[in-house]
């Protein structure tokens, strides 16, 4: 499946990235869309619309959301159960980290040259609890869908029926970014990964965090200071073995090498990608071509060359 990340839209590429892919008149079919990550905004989609030529089709994940927590109270009872519970375990996770991210971070300052093993040991540790994080955040989320499997419930069935319909003839799918939690909770629910075909996927923000395996939360310039990077969850696990980083050079202390080098180094194999305005970075088998921007495990930021 061809998948095209893109940097943010402020300054909009969408329109010159579709034209490239379906030069006219060759874009058959409507373009399918997702802006739940807007929440109360998703329907106001004009601007994006004109970028796909009026050929855009909003999916309605959001409203569709609404529409089963309405029409399936004991789903949405469980749903809320379930939020309490990934809450708790956030919060202690994010204890856990504080103190594991300090302690790393004081060993790397203390090391010399015959340190290098403390510091791995140390960022080891928080790569550890973060695998941890995720496998009981991926367990309670499946206990829940065992226990109140969408597969079997009338209303989630027929909105994902519809969804899979439109993605049938869909000449692509567009994923805007918005709130990455709700788009990750909309993108499960109604199987958007199962209802692709071979239409290619372009996403930016957290549209392209949410296309990941891993989801990681990160703001060094927050009104309340840096926070510690954290693992929120799974996205739809078409990209593998990758973080990746919207707007990289605004959220990130991308000077601070020292930090920067924990935060590659933790979530090491994976590449830390930066998607920042006017990128586009086609991943059409899971590589990652010439041009891509990466965090190195040094702490600095290189650019991808040719083999």
């Amino acid at each position: 499946m061809r998948t095209i990340l893109l940097g943010p839209q402020r300054r909009p590429t969408l329109e010159g990235v579709v034209r490239s892919l379906f030069p006219p008149p060759d874009l058959a079919g409507p373009v399918a869309t997702i802006t739940a990550g807007w929440q109360e905004r998703e329907p106001d989609d004009a601007e994006l619309t004109a970028h796909l030529g009026g050929r855009a089709v909003n999916l309605g994940l959001y409203r569709r959301w609404l529409d089963v927590q309405d029409r399936d109270p004991e789903y949405f009872a469980g749903e809320r159960e379930l939020a309490a519970v990934l809450a708790e375990l956030q919060e202690l996770y994010l204890l856990r980290l504080d103190y594991a991210l300090r302690a790393a971070s004081a060993v790397q300052r203390r090391a010399g040259l015959a340190g290098a093993a403390a510091v791995e040991d140390a960022v080891a540790a928080v790569r550890e609890l973060d695998a941890a994080h995720l496998r009981r955040v991926n367990g309670a989320r499946g206990e829940f869908f065992q226990r109140l499997s969408p597969h079997d419930r009338p209303v989630i069935a027929g909105h994902r029926a519809e969804v899979s319909a439109v993605l049938a003839d869909a000449a692509a799918l567009v994923i805007a970014g918005g709130h990455v939690g709700v788009l990750a909770e909309v993108l499960h629910l109604f199987n958007i990964a199962a209802a692709l075909r071979s239409a290619p996927v372009i996403a930016w923000s957290a549209g392209a965090m949410a296309l990941a395996d891993r989801i990681v939360l990160f703001h060094d310039r927050a009104p309340q200071g840096p926070g510690h990077p954290e693992v929120y969850g799974s996205g739809l696990s078409l990209l593998r073995d990758v973080v990746l980083l919207p707007h990289a050079r605004a959220r990130l202390l991308l000077d601070d090498t020292p930090r920067m080098a924990i935060f590659a180094r933790r979530f090491s194999p994976a590449r830390c990608v930066l998607l920042e305005t006017g990128t586009r970075i086609e991943v059409p088998d899971g590589g990652w071509p010439p041009g891509t921007r990466v965090l190195g495990e040094d702490g600095h930021v290189t650019t991808r060359q040719a083999a």
